[in-house]
């Protein structure tokens, strides 16, 4: 078994490898992996985070040692950047730009230094709620979880990573976490709210505000207001996402 590291600001993980397959997620810097499969281009790799699996190229990332990888996994609690955007320089003294939610305790290990603000913290649901309003109008993306381009289970995953709670990464898997509620008055800001298609299958999550608003992506991060039917747009007048179960993970 071999190990990596992300060392760049973002790297694409695809469901297959060749470079225009579906983008299905993405690694950010510093955020380690399994090595399941490796190709002359392409690993097949499983985040330490969220057991995610996917392709990414070999001229992405970094090989770790199995004590590197281990000792990673061993931290407590993950230091997460928690500005938009801040900085890494590297061992040739260049800048390189990370973004909000990346990882900064393999800094060391890529011989980079880290300059910006981050947490290490489990937050309150306050603490969710503000994290969340950072990445207002972020356009959707599939497979994205950056402030740049984010899908709906990237955005509640990013904002519960920040806030120190981990979520599986997609809504579905999401969905079979925490406790469910009954009714939306059972709710607090920072529940997530998951919604189904017609299929029957959760394929949307939000995390709900007070006064029956959600904060969800719907073409970018945006709010809009909640009931019982499911989420409904404020600016097309219509409901847009049929409510399925409400859970509370903290």
């Amino acid at each position: 078994m071999q190990y990596g590291i992300c060392p760049l600001s973002i790297v694409p993980i695809r469901t297959l490898p060749d470079d225009c397959s579906e983008m299905s997620s993405q690694l950010l810097y510093g955020e380690h992996f399994k090595i399941l499969e490796q190709r002359k281009k392409w690993s097949k790799i499983r985040t330490a985070y969220d057991s995610f699996e996917g392709w990414v190229a070999n001229n992405q990332i970094v090989v770790l040692l199995e004590e590197d990888y281990q000792g990673l996994c061993d931290v407590e609690a993950l230091d997460l950047s928690s500005d938009i955007i801040s900085h890494i320089c590297t061992s040739e003294g260049m800048l390189m730009p990370i973004l909000l939610g990346s990882s900064i305790n393999g800094s060391s290990l890529l011989k980079h230094s880290f300059e910006g603000l981050s947490t290490n913290r489990k937050m309150e649901r306050e603490g969710l709620v503000d994290i969340a309003f950072l990445f207002v109008k972020a356009p959707y993306l599939n497979g994205g979880r950056t402030p740049f381009g984010i899908d709906a289970a990237g955005f509640a995953q990013m904002v519960y990573k920040i806030g120190g709670y981990a979520l599986k990464r997609t809504a579905e898997e999401q969905s079979k976490q925490g406790e469910p509620l009954s009714f939306i008055e059972e709710s607090e800001p920072g529940d997530l709210a998951f919604f189904d298609n017609n299929e029957g299958t959760i394929d949307h999550v939000g995390i709900i505000l007070k006064d029956n608003y959600i904060i969800h992506v719907n073409g970018h991060v945006r709010i809009d207001r909640l009931d019982h039917t499911g989420i409904f747009n404020t600016d097309e007048k219509l409901y847009t996402h049929q409510l399925r179960v409400i859970k509370k993970i903290i």
